[in-house]
């Protein structure tokens, strides 16, 4: 099979949800050789980001996306447990996300996790209802590049200004780039607690990473 076949069949599964067919892309990989962190990237991700493009177009709806990232993730999972732990692959950087204290909603940093996992960026994934001074442990632990954090609810979102007192405190605030995003988040927020950047969405917070990686060279 040829590996523009096999890429197709990639992005196609996370289009469909089809984890039956991710799968069946990832054993047809590995029997011709192909490089697998290619195939997360320019076959499967290819997808997410057409899906990504179609929601922020409103031509499908969040179930839609829950479903083809979780046949995301199931992929990069498998791909990950097969690749050499030993071996020195290049990122575009460093990312500990989470969504702050008092919030339990992920859907959204999930998806954002998923995006941008597959664009050559390590992710360190805290989860949900995160305290500040965990992001800040978490940057120093991992050496992040950047922190991102997520608000789904006006009473949550001054713990983002937190995460900045927090990395400041941890003396790396002019070490990272902060992104903050979630549904009641604005640029205007950002700016007003000191932020970085703003991210609306996941190719947002894509964009925002792969062009401070291209500043950074």
């Amino acid at each position: 099979m040829s590996k523009d076949a096999i890429w197709d069949k990639a992005k196609q599964s996370v289009i469909d949800a089809d984890e039956d067919m991710a799968l069946e892309a990832l054993h047809e990989a590995e029997a011709e050789g192909l490089n697998l962190m290619e195939l997360l990237g320019t076959g499967y991700g290819a997808g997410m980001q057409e899906l990504g493009d179609q929601f922020g177009r409103g031509e499908i709806f969040l179930p839609e996306l829950i479903f083809a990232t979780q046949v995301m993730k199931t992929a990069s999972d498998e791909i990950e447990s097969k690749m050499d732990t030993s071996e020195d692959v290049p990122t575009a950087g460093t990312l500990v996300l989470g969504t702050v204290e008092g919030d339990v909603h992920d859907i959204g940093k999930g998806i954002v996790a998923a995006l941008v996992k597959t664009n050559g960026v390590e992710v360190h994934d805290l989860g949900r209802e995160v305290p500040a001074q965990k992001f800040a442990e978490a940057a120093v632990e991992y050496n992040a590049d950047f922190v991102g954090s997520s608000a789904l609810l006006t009473t949550t979102m001054t713990v983002q200004k937190d995460i900045e007192d927090a990395l400041q405190e941890a003396g790396i605030r002019d070490k990272v780039k902060t992104m903050v995003g979630g549904a009641p988040v604005t640029a205007r927020w950002a700016e007003k607690i000191g932020a970085d950047a703003y991210c609306e969405d996941a190719s947002d917070t894509v964009n925002y990473i792969l062009k401070c990686a291209d500043a950074a060279e």
